[in-house]
């Protein structure tokens, strides 16, 4: 049995995904029932409700477990405790395989969510647990959260400016290296970048965009204090709002990029490329 947890997210659901299709047995550590309902019926074998906050979660979640691929949910405050939490009860479950949801260069302390993840990464080294660590780039999906404005209106508008160099990869790559790690031996000790494409500025970026597309798209930057107050009428607040803003200060000064060729040899294939996933998603 391997245990996702925080798999009700966008990682989560690809990750099971990949496990389902190779025929493991998983259980899903999920907040609500109905959303524990919904991944039973995607793949899951079994699921728990519970709160990573909460110490017996993690412990009930990994009774009788092999392995567990755990993810925090994005850009949480106590992600260090509940590292902490998870890595105790892993420990006292006795889990054989432990396999961290990190992020491409954590041991960058200008954005708080990658250092919290350095500090967990820290932990795991600690506890004597067989474990693997992946970093994965910035998803492609995230583009998806403009796709109506660069359909509509053939501008792609960023809090970062045009330049900026960032690597993507493709989720579905991810879910598919995460269950090899998972499933295949031979990566216990292991910490592996995911990353699909070079670095690429945000003006290629959407070249290759309207290239597939066969239609001009163009980036375009907003100032952080309109993305800032957009994204306080939507409801953002808190840690996540200032730890989004430090990030996209960070990208705009070095952007975020690494190399391909470590998530090639764990697909055994070349990663998907940017222009593959638009045709994919966008059409």
């Amino acid at each position: 049995m391997i245990l996702i947890t925080g798999a009700s997210g966008k990682t989560g659901r690809a990750v099971l995904g990949a496990l389902a299709r190779r025929g493991a047995e998983t259980r899903v550590l999920v907040r609500r029932q109905e959303q524990a309902d919904e991944l039973l019926q995607k793949g899951a074998v079994e699921s728990v409700i519970g709160d990573m906050t909460n110490a017996e979660s993690f412990l009930q979640a990994m009774k009788d477990v092999r392995a567990v691929y755990h993810i925090c949910p994005n850009m949480h405050p106590q992600e260090r405790e509940i590292g902490r939490l998870a890595l105790k009860a892993a420990r006292a479950e006795k889990v054989e395989h432990f396999v961290y949801h990190s992020v491409l260069h954590p041991h960058t302390e200008k954005m708080p969510h990658h250092w919290q993840k350095m500090r967990v990464e820290e932990m795991i080294f600690e506890t004597g647990l067989s474990y693997t660590i992946l970093q994965p780039a910035p998803y492609m999906q995230n583009i998806l959260a403009f796709q109506e404005e660069i359909m509509e209106k053939g501008s792609y508008t960023v809090p970062y400016p045009p330049g900026t160099r960032l690597s993507l990869v493709d989720l579905a790559d991810v879910g598919e290296a995460v269950a090899s790690v998972l499933l295949d031996p031979g990566h216990e000790g292991a910490i592996y970048e995911l990353v699909g494409t070079k670095a690429m500025t945000q003006a290629e970026t959407v070249a290759i965009i309207g290239k597939t597309l066969k239609r001009e798209v163009v980036a375009a930057e907003t100032d952080l204090k309109t993305w800032r107050r957009r994204a306080i009428e939507t409801g953002l607040e808190g840690y996540a709002l200032e730890t989004l803003v430090k990030m996209f200060e960070y990208y705009a000064m070095y952007g975020l990029w690494g190399n391909s060729t470590t998530l090639q040899r764990l697909l055994g294939r070349e990663p998907r490329s940017l222009a593959d996933f638009v045709l994919t998603e966008f059409i």
